[in-house]
């Protein structure tokens, strides 16, 4: 995308709008054109009755122009309102998947509520372009028609109008610029609001529990002065040029009406004619018509505007290679990334063999979960290369990326209408069998049979708990294979029996290349692998075992999300039982051991920041976590043996 897509995306609404457009603009002249020819026939059969000549035929004709005018018309607002709901749907659709494309970057930049409020109410203004022009084109072959009629009347009243035209023009040009700068300023305040109410709607809980409802609601509504005085001066520009347009109309009408007289004085026109005349100095005249189609013009035009600057953010671009046959051995060269102006990853340089299990470790705001993105292609480097089995991602198809690399997050979006469709989701479905099997390996089965139609349940009617979620997240990255699978904090709203089982067939397995953003040293002891991140580098790639020597490696894990991890502080290889003293005993508060420090939000598309402390559901300092409410413990698990589970 480059940067004359403000300049583009007009000619392409436009462009898009195809036969309904050409239509419309069609049934609009023949309207204008019905309409001209009506004061014609009315003057002729006015002159024809006034001379006792016979005139039912000529009353005729102008009963048939009326009744076509009002058919005209009618088939206009038909074709205007289909070609705008076709023009907002095609604005939607494209912008809806560039967004897509772009992924964090798309609500890095502008703000979930803006983006809704950009695609809901801006899409919609802009896709009344399209008929705007065509309704703008009927309403400018009036005036045109008008002077033309005037000229064949008598050529000195076409002049007469000619003289005065001038006027109306600049009023009209200025008109549609300051229409044009007021409804620009409006969408953006109202964005501003949008954002706004989206970031307290995603952190409710904390507002309630904090008592700021007042506080936040006065923080969302504090642009609405600015958009209130956008507002107001859209509103003062259309009055003062409907105003404007008032004072030089009839001004213009007089002039005409007054030469028309003359002529009539002097024999050069007929009363009929008089007649026509007036009307077509009212048709030549008609600012009023062409002001309201340039202020809807004017609100497309600025919403056109702000949708463009989606669009110039530039997405993605997918190459057409194929991966060839191998193990999945990711490697990291050089790679560079940042978030919010500052460079998170510095030089990472990462070699995973295919079929490896790789933890990664790091105190929090080291730029794990943005490892975890770069090395799947949500998001790309600044700079340095991602290879799969030898392959650069960039070069790589769309379906055979998406086919190749699994992902499962810390708070999983579920689409789709039911369970079984949610899970499936992916370039390519897999089958009943398939997502069953997942759904047993991440522990999802036993809760989605006892749902009311099992995995038919439509979404709204399956409330989920937080480890539930993580669990189905979990199973639709089991269903759908491939070659890397990459675990973005997915374990961390599990009951302590239930992540120690996954966690033990996730690792203990023969699959894929996992990697893991790891934040215990229960499951860092379990890797292949671990790569420990400091600084925005790679410190140091090893096993566990072998890393624990370092002080400030066990630092990791004794002042972070890790801390608690008792027994595998102690002696890193061994495991302990879920629920033993020591293990997974993690609790809100405190220092040290028991306490875990505040997280990176990693939400599907999250952009980084510190999010809600996760602690024991007991709120007791050392007490194991207890199961989900309702289920029980590691309920609807693969049967996985005990006995030590380092694989170090």
């Amino acid at each position: 995308m480059t940067s004359d897509v403000p300049d583009r995306l007009p000619r392409a609404v436009l462009k898009n709008g195809g036969s309904r457009a050409a239509a419309l603009c069609a049934v609009s002249t023949a309207a204008t054109a019905a309409g001209l020819l009506l004061p014609a026939a009315l003057g002729h059969t006015l002159d024809l009755l006034l001379a006792h000549a016979p005139a039912t035929r000529w009353l005729l004709w102008c009963a048939a122009l009326v009744l076509l005018t009002a058919v005209l018309e009618g088939a206009m607002e038909v074709l205007t309102g289909t070609l705008g709901a076709a023009s907002t749907a095609w604005l939607r659709r494209r912008v809806v998947r560039h967004v897509l494309a772009l992924g964090p970057r798309a609500t890095g930049r502008f703000g979930a509520g803006d983006l809704v409020a950009r695609l809901v109410g801006g899409a919609a203004q802009a896709g009344t372009a399209p008929g705007a022009v065509a309704a703008l084109l009927a309403a400018l072959a009036g005036p045109l028609g008008g002077v033309v009629a005037l000229g064949l009347i008598d050529p000195w009243l076409a002049a007469v109008l000619l003289a005065g035209a001038p006027a109306p023009a600049l009023l009209l040009r200025a008109f549609a610029r300051d229409t044009s700068a007021c409804a620009a300023d409006y969408l953006r305040a109202q964005g501003t609001i949008a954002g706004a109410l989206a970031e307290a709607l995603g952190g409710h809980r904390t507002i309630r529990a904090a008592g700021a409802e007042d506080r936040e609601t006065a923080r969302i509504l504090a642009p609405l002065p600015e958009l209130s005085d956008a507002g107001h001066r859209m509103w003062r520009v259309q009055g003062r040029a409907a105003a404007q347009a008032v004072a030089v109309a009839p001004l213009l009408n007089l002039a005409v009406l007054a030469v028309a007289g003359l002529l009539l004085a002097r024999h050069r026109l007929s009363v009929g004619e008089l007649l026509a005349a007036s009307r077509y100095a009212v048709l030549a005249t008609g600012v009023g018509v062409l002001v309201g189609q340039a202020a809807t013009l004017g609100r497309a035009r600025a919403a056109t505007g702000r949708l463009a600057e989606v669009l110039t953010e530039p997405a993605p671009a997918h190459g057409a290679r194929a991966l060839p046959p191998g193990p999945g051995r990711l490697e990291l060269r050089g790679v560079r990334a940042g978030r919010g102006g500052r460079t998170v990853l510095d030089g990472v340089d990462l070699v995973v063999p295919g079929g490896t299990v790789l933890a990664v470790v790091g105190r929090s705001g080291t730029g794990k979960s943005l490892l975890a993105e770069v090395a799947g292609r949500l998001t790309d480097p600044d700079a340095g290369d991602v290879r799969l089995d030898g392959v650069p991602l960039r070069e790589l198809s769309h379906a055979e990326l998406r086919g190749a690399v699994g992902y499962a997050f810390e708070r999983p979006a579920l689409l789709g209408t039911t369970i079984e469709s949610a899970l499936a989701l992916g370039v390519t479905a897999p089958s009943p069998t398939a997502i069953r099997t997942a759904a047993r390996r991440a522990c999802a089965d036993d809760f989605v049979r006892r749902l009311p139609e099992g995995y038919a349940t439509p979404l709204p009617d399956a409330p989920r708990s937080g480890g539930e979620s993580q669990r189905l997240g979990l199973a639709r990255a089991f269903a759908h294979g491939g070659r890397l699978l990459i675990l973005d904090d997915a374990l961390s709203s599990l009951d302590t029996v239930t992540e120690h089982r996954i966690t033990r067939s996730l690792l203990t397995s023969d699959g894929p290349t996992r990697l893991l953003i790891a934040h215990r040293a229960t499951t860092a002891a379990r890797a292949d692998l671990v790569a420990w991140l400091d600084g925005g580098r790679v410190r140091a790639v090893g096993r566990h075992r072998d890393l624990w020597g370092d002080a400030e490696y066990r630092s990791v894990f004794e002042g972070g999300k890790g801390a608690g991890d008792g027994a595998e502080a102690k002696d890193p290889g061994a495991g302990e039982a879920p629920g033993a003293p020591g293990a997974e005993a993690d609790a809100e508060g405190g220092t040290g051991p028991g306490h875990r420090a505040p997280t990176e939000d990693k939400t599907e598309g999250g952009t980084g920041g510190f999010g809600p402390q996760r602690g024991s559901r007991t709120g007791r300092l050392g007490a194991a976590e207890e199961p989900e409410a309702g289920h029980a413990a590691g309920a609807g698990c693969p049967a996985v043996a005990d006995g030590p589970e380092a694989r170090a």
